[in-house]
């Protein structure tokens, strides 16, 4: 039931969010903020490296792609040792997925990123004639 109810209020106040594949296990939590020259979207990426991230910006939707792996298990698995058992997991460490609905166009916008602390900071500035 909670998953229905998570689903409904993702459909009233995240418009675009159903563009997003169904399937991904893990949402990132975002933050997005209007600016005087654009926008700054921040997307909450503890543990994610930045080889491991991909963006991509169409029309007005932003989606973020990417995996979180945990650096555990492979740290053993390259140096050939058993891994550890695990007793308590919480942490996802899986593919993830995440679109965002701007209200502006994305096509020829300058978008920057920053990974900084854990968070992927994108920033988006549309072009003039976008602006106005």
């Amino acid at each position: 039931m909670s998953r229905d109810l998570t689903r409904l209020m993702h459909a009233l106040f995240l418009p675009g969010a159903d563009a997003c594949e169904a399937s991904a296990p893990w949402r990132p939590n975002a933050d997005v903020y209007r600016c005087p020259t654009g926008w700054l979207v921040k997307f909450e990426l503890a543990g994610v490296k930045a080889d491991d991230i991909e963006l991509d910006a169409l029309g007005g939707t932003l989606t973020l792609r990417g995996v979180r792996r945990d650096c555990v298990l492979e740290d053993a698995q390259k140096a050939g040792q058993t891994p550890p058992v695990h007793h308590l997991l919480e942490i996802g460490y899986s593919r993830f997925e995440r679109c965002l609905e701007l209200p502006c166009d994305l096509k020829a916008a300058d978008i920057t990123t920053e990974l900084r602390d854990g968070l992927l900071l994108v920033r988006i500035i549309p072009n003039k004639e976008a602006r106005r």
